[in-house]
């Protein structure tokens, strides 16, 4: 009697881990009757993070590991960032009035927009695991991050129009010298300024730290015609830019 009903507990407990397992997948598909794939539940989960709907989320859903690795490694990721850069393209070619006075701006973040911590992501289950801050810095600060191409050549072709180029990361100051060590040996020099986060920043939210630099610039005198980022705190907040644009990334979420 006590060995059936540790058999029928055990079972019980196998049914009820296999039904939460399959929730996102199963459940979606009977409630909206739709005949929903592993695929489209994580394309509709990535897109949803792009759009901003999701927010503060610390690892990638586990049963969408895969699909976000196979994208942001794949050809995809590729177009999406290349339309993002040729619309800053046509953008800086039609509706920016350059003054080239001195004071003409455009600002980027550095990882996951000037260059690639995918490679450190790719050892860390894209996403699927909980940030290790020490381990994400050490990687850092060995200085191997490649650079993002699409970003480079938009680099190169604000540098050509004379507009300044000031970068403003969420990295910490103390990375500064292995930051622009990393950020040279990837092709990219030349620009203004680069603004990293102090000890006194490192308790305001990364939204609120990219604001108060932005302020600081406009200023100084200033005209931010263009913000480029991977994640919405990087472009949100007042004062903001003339335009903004998004690059494309769901491997995590910083605010």
């Amino acid at each position: 009697m006590t060995n059936t009903f540790v058999i029928l507990l055990a079972i019980s407990g196998f049914l009820t881990g296999l039904a939460a397992a399959d929730w996102n997948i199963l459940n979606q598909k009977k409630k909206y009757g739709l005949d929903i794939t592993l695929k489209n539940y994580c394309e509709s989960w990535r897109m949803n993070v792009e759009l901003n709907n999701i927010q503060g989320f610390e690892v990638v859903p586990q049963e969408c590991v895969g699909y976000i690795g196979k994208y942001m490694t794949g050809t995809q990721y590729k177009v999406d960032s290349q339309g993002t850069i040729d619309e800053c393209t046509v953008y800086l070619s039609t509706s920016c009035n350059l003054k080239k006075d001195g004071k003409d701006a455009w600002i980027f973040d550095i990882d996951d927009t000037l260059l690639s911590t995918v490679p450190y992501y790719k050892k860390h289950q894209y996403g699927g695991e909980k940030l290790n801050l020490t381990a994400l810095e050490e990687w850092m600060s060995s200085g191997k991050a490649p650079a993002l191409d699409h970003s480079l050549r938009l680099f190169k072709d604000l540098r050509g129009r004379g507009v300044h180029i000031i970068l403003v990361s969420s990295r910490r100051e103390k990375l500064r010298s292995a930051t622009i060590d990393n950020l040279v040996n990837a092709g990219y020099y030349g620009w203004t300024n680069l603004i990293l986060r102090n000890p006194n920043d490192e308790c305001k939210s990364v939204q609120k730290y990219k604001a108060e630099v932005r302020n600081q610039l406009t200023g100084s005198g200033y005209r931010i015609w263009g913000i480029l980022g991977d994640q919405w705190s990087s472009i949100q907040g007042y004062p903001s830019a003339s335009r903004v644009f998004k690059l494309p990334n769901s491997l995590y979420y910083t605010g």
